[in-house]
């Protein structure tokens, strides 16, 4: 089981650095596309579709990264109140509601991704790029949420993790 998990988290990892070289990319096509829009005064045909299809990308494939790094935005309100037990029951509800969740968009993501591959889906710009290439950041960013989702509910079911990431059980809980 330590195997998967470490396998998990190195594909998470991986979704990282490719959702960070992704931005990072864009930002240097954004940068050559005003150099040659208000430089060169050209036209410029690619880098706005890149652009958004890299931003887009990144969001979905840097989805796991985030959620194995607890980089997400969290409200401890209710977690900070609860007591060891509460705290628990309700982070394996959340972890299973999500898992549910991602694993519905992933198989949805995918059909969807499978839909442009076999119909030959191109972008309506002057580019008129293949849009499989694109979209395939959305099944492959989900499913890698999905594995992620698991792998963080089998710590938390197995006492490898605490509920929230809270080290200590607070006093006072309900």
């Amino acid at each position: 089981m330590d195997f998967a998990i470490r396998a998990v988290r190195g594909l998470s990892l991986l979704c990282g650095i490719v959702a960070a070289a992704l931005t990072a990319t864009a930002v240097v096509v954004v940068c050559q596309m005003v150099f040659v829009r208000f430089v060169l005064n050209q036209n410029t045909i690619w880098q706005t579709d890149f652009v958004t299809f890299s931003l887009v990308g990144a969001t979905f494939v840097g989805a796991p990264y985030v959620l194995m790094t607890r980089g997400h935005v969290a409200v401890d309100v209710l977690p900070l109140a609860l007591g060891e037990t509460g705290r628990y029951w309700l982070a394996i509800v959340a972890a299973v509601l999500s898992l549910g969740f991602a694993a519905t968009a992933t198989v949805l993501t995918a059909m969807f991704w499978m839909e442009a591959w076999e119909n030959r889906w191109v972008s309506e710009s002057m580019w008129r790029v293949r849009l499989w290439i694109p979209y395939a950041a959305m099944p492959i960013g989900l499913g890698v949420l999905t594995l992620q989702y698991v792998a963080d509910l089998v710590e938390l079911s197995t006492g490898r993790v605490r509920p929230f990431g809270l080290e200590a059980p607070l006093e006072g809980g309900i």
